[in-house]
């Protein structure tokens, strides 16, 4: 028993240290998947622009080359691309990797001119959104045929960049830290109420490096 009792103390702790590295391991990637969700939608609105280009103002689909709301038959229905290196009307560069646009001017109130998400739950909800206008078909691919309207104009598509909020493995709940993009990034100021630019854990315990919190992954 003496014996057993040994190895039970010896055994414990090393079990409690897998247990927390697999945790860490589940926060690490979590966290990887929500910032890579936010930096892709915050891609897609690069060259949005809205009717008057005032941020929420109401309209439908807009011209991603720059030119106001898009209407089915309208001078801007339609675009010629961009030239390379130049940025688009609506502010920044457009990634390659970015092929559609966001569509829906509504969800950006006037506090968030960045065009960062307005919360967790529009990423799983989804947005509407365009394809990048193209001068060429094949620049469309097999989405031009879904994409267009009968009308001739461009048909809005729900893109959703998550498939749900995890749950934080740190403290087994849903209550991830939101910082805007004008707050100091850290578990301590960070409200999140403008925009969702960056995601933390709350828990303040320390990782198993001896050094690290976890709030500040």
């Amino acid at each position: 028993m003496t014996v057993m009792a040994v190895l039970a103390l010896g055994v414990i702790p090393l079990v409690q240290s897998a247990v927390k590295r697999q945790k860490e391991q589940q926060l690490r990637e979590d966290l990887r998947m929500m910032r890579e969700a936010i930096s892709q939608f915050r891609r897609d609105t690069v060259g949005m622009q809205c009717q008057g280009n005032l941020p929420g103002a109401a309209g439908g689909a807009v011209n991603p080359e720059g030119g106001g709301s898009i209407v089915a038959g309208q001078p801007g229905a339609t675009g010629q691309p961009g030239q390379p290196g130049q940025p688009p009307a609506g502010g920044g560069m457009i990634d390659p990797r970015s092929m559609v646009v966001v569509a829906d001017c509504t969800i950006f109130g006037v506090d968030n001119p960045d065009h960062y998400p307005p919360d967790l739950d529009t990423l799983v909800s989804g947005v509407n959104v365009v394809p990048r206008a193209a001068s060429a078909e094949q620049q469309l691919g097999s989405l031009k045929g879904d994409f267009l309207s009968k009308q001739g104009g461009l048909a809005t598509k729900k893109k959703v960049y998550l498939r749900e909020v995890p749950v934080d493995p740190m403290t087994g709940k849903k209550d991830w830290v939101l910082c805007s993009s004008w707050e100091q990034q850290d578990t301590e100021t960070c409200s999140g109420k403008e925009n969702v630019f960056d995601v933390r854990s709350p828990s303040r315990d320390t990782a198993l490096n001896g050094k690290d919190k976890y709030s500040d992954w």
